[in-house]
């Protein structure tokens, strides 16, 4: 077979095998296996801090030619910032060395220093999509070495790391802007005092999705005027505990921003900022996920009901101040296009009888249902919902303790599209009903459940359907 086969059929096969599968295929031979290396273009790599560990991965990079793809991660080394700092450049230049056709690099690697950034530039010049780590003080003009980015997602470590030219850089920041390509920005670890944050704001008038997390300040003070400067094309936005500064962010969004389509609000709101925002009718949003447990309440969702009808997205999770009176108002509003919904740990499924049963009637057009971590949910409320929503093609359950096996039948009865289904955590469900349902609906391709609880018959019925059962 080895000799029958030309180069470009066993790559081909390669490329469809699935990743489990094809090193595997590889060993059957030298040529496999080299033929598997120069057609990968995807690597992922756990590194750990050991003094081997710089030559094992030149090995390893230089057997992959035509990596497109790369992520390595290694975890923080603890003695000091210099030392992680000077092992992280060490490997980003071996990346630099070996892997010229990178368009995304995801270093997690510890704090990396400005020439090896300008080394990174230089080498791949290809690179569209950069994950990395910064430690203070911060020099940020380096993003301008890199004229093919479009993702830039750096994380901002403690630490006093030093580079010789930190200081001409940042006086050169102060007085300058660029045309940056950025259309995607994430930023985390950002602390009120950073300096170069206003540098960057001022040139990305690109950006189409912007994500802060962890962050108590945005840079140079806390100055706004700059940062509202790259927010008038942004669709997408995202706060993941960024209470000090988000009432700041969505009064800039606001009064700034006509296009955004998009917004998550994670850990750490404002109960006044988030009401001021939904009350200016801007923009159109189209998608909303919150995770507030003490900030969200029915003021909110009844100014989002009268504000935005064009909502297709709903995603709260442990919303612990809503009522069924607020979410019953936004899914009236937004009846005709909601297509996803998402009641993650929200006490208000279980505290008001009747509440599903209601929003089944009203949407319809539902594609998506997430009812996940809801404990207490029982059968009864779950099937009056599911009978009105016959369009579903996922369907998520994990965690719903007392759901039982007349769940499963009424997924067969009324959910004739349905090709994902989540019921991990489900104690209640057993391995019987995980076969039924895997044996009684033709168009599912997903089933997330316990393996123990998958029958050699679902096992045997679902690989000749290519029905995937992840535990």
């Amino acid at each position: 077979m080895d000799k029958e086969l030309c180069d470009e059929l066993v790559q081909e096969v390669f490329q469809r095998l699935p990743p489990s599968t094809s090193f595997t295929v590889s060993l059957v031979s030298k040529r496999w296996l080299h033929l598997y290396r120069t057609s990968t273009t995807s690597l992922s790599l756990r590194l750990t801090p050991h003094p081997s560990t710089l030559p094992s991965l030149s090995s390893i990079l230089s057997h992959y030619p035509f990596l497109s793809t790369l992520s390595l991660l290694l975890p923080p080394d603890p003695p000091t910032v210099g030392k992680t700092t000077a092992f992280s450049d060490h490997l980003l230049l071996l990346v630099s060395s070996f892997c010229p056709k990178l368009h995304s690099l995801r270093f997690l690697a510890g704090p990396v220093s400005l020439s090896s950034l300008t080394s990174l530039s230089s080498s791949c010049t290809h690179l569209t999509s950069l994950c990395i780590n910064l430690s203070r003080p911060l020099f940020l003009m380096w993003v301008l070495k890199f004229r093919s980015l479009k993702e830039l997602s750096i994380r901002v470590c403690s630490g006093d790391g030093v580079d010789p030219n930190w200081e001409h850089g940042f006086s050169a920041e102060e007085d300058s802007a660029a045309e940056l390509g950025l259309e995607s920005l994430c930023l985390s670890g950002i602390g009120d005092d950073d300096r170069g944050f206003g540098w960057l704001w001022r040139s990305c008038r690109k950006l189409k999705k912007l994500q802060l997390k962890s962050c108590e300040g945005i840079g140079d003070g806390g100055s706004f005027s700059s940062f509202a400067m790259c927010l008038q094309g942004v669709q997408e936005l995202e706060l993941r505990t960024c209470r000090a500064i988000i009432d700041g962010v969505l009064l800039k969004v606001a009064e700034n921003c006509d296009s955004l389509t998009s917004l998550l609000v994670y850990d750490g709101g404002s109960r006044d900022g988030l009401l001021r925002f939904f009350s200016r009718r801007r923009c159109n949003l189209r998608k909303l996920d919150f995770r507030l447990p003490l900030d969200l309440n029915n003021d909110h969702l009844l100014a989002v009901a009268k504000n935005f009808r064009s909502i297709s997205s709903i995603k709260l999770q442990s919303c612990c101040l809503v009522s069924g009176e607020g979410i019953k108002a936004l899914a009236i509003a937004a009846s005709s296009g909601l297509e996803e919904l998402a009641l993650v740990n929200c006490d208000v499924v279980e505290r008001e009888p009747g509440l599903l049963a209601t929003l089944g009637q009203n949407l319809r057009q539902l594609r998506k249902l997430d009812l996940s971590y809801n404990e207490m949910l029982v059968d009864k409320e779950f099937v009056s919902m599911l009978v009105s929503c016959n369009n579903l093609v996922d369907l998520r359950l994990r965690g719903c303790r007392r759901l039982t096996y007349a769940a499963m039948v009424s997924i067969f009865k009324s959910c004739k599209h349905l090709e994902s289904v989540d019921i991990m955590h489900c104690p209640e469900i057993q391995a019987d009903a995980i076969e039924f349902l895997v044996l009684s609906c033709p168009r599912l391709r997903q089933v997330q459940v316990e393996q123990s609880k998958v029958t050699d018959v679902a096992k045997t019925w679902a690989s000749c359907e290519f029905v995937a059962a992840d535990a």
